[in-house]
């Protein structure tokens, strides 16, 4: 059997939509068991206070990485039919960075917010309608920006076709960047666990 399953027929679109509803359930459940519910967990990160959530994300990146990398070295996944969106440079990077704006002041990302609420969490039920207005804001000018979010477009690519080199070195490089995050943010915490510390005798 070779994967992605979908795109070989082996379920149909209903099917298609029960898996998603169950891998969501299961990725909300694992969030929210791990303390990604709460806004102080995930804004503490910008403090170096808790890096909890870096460690755990860049975790699931490179191990989801290197499982893809070698299924389908071995044949059972079939990387051109993985599907990515095209990059349109300059919008995108301004969304980054505007969502990460909205990390910082709210605590939460969207889907967060949405294990947050599935708690009862009211500081989450604030931030997710703020970010539906933003959602109605955005559909309102669109029009007006269509141009602009379709600059600079790039087609679909990917960090091993515009480095030219073999996806296995990809791997590998953001393996090392990772070891080399977890170290720093090791010492971020270290450090202002001792500064706190220091406050609190002083």
């Amino acid at each position: 059997m070779i994967a992605p399953l979908f795109k070989f027929g082996y379920f149909n679109d209903e099917i298609s939509l029960v898996v998603a509803f169950v891998i969501g359930i299961g990725f909300g459940f694992m969030l929210e068991r791990g303390g990604f519910g709460s806004a102080r967990l995930l804004a503490a990160q910008f403090y170096f206070t808790d890096m909890r959530v870096f460690k755990v994300m860049f975790t699931a990146i490179v191990t989801a990485m290197t499982g893809i990398f070698y299924l389908a070295w071995i044949g059972w996944v079939d990387l051109s039919l993985v599907y990515f969106t095209d990059t349109f440079l300059i919008p995108q990077a301004l969304g980054g960075l505007i969502l990460g704006i909205g990390f910082v002041i709210g605590g939460y990302c969207p889907g967060t917010s949405g294990v947050a609420i599935a708690t009862g969490r009211k500081d989450a039920v604030v931030y997710s309608i703020g970010g539906m207005f933003g959602i109605f804001v955005f559909g309102e000018l669109y029009p007006y920006m269509s141009g602009f979010l379709k600059s600079t477009h790039l087609g679909k690519i990917n960090l091993p076709e515009l480095l030219g080199v073999h996806y296995g070195v990809v791997v590998f490089i953001v393996i090392l960047i990772a070891i080399a995050g977890f170290t720093v943010v090791e010492w971020g915490e270290n450090l202002m666990a001792k500064k706190n510390k220091g406050g609190r005798n002083a």
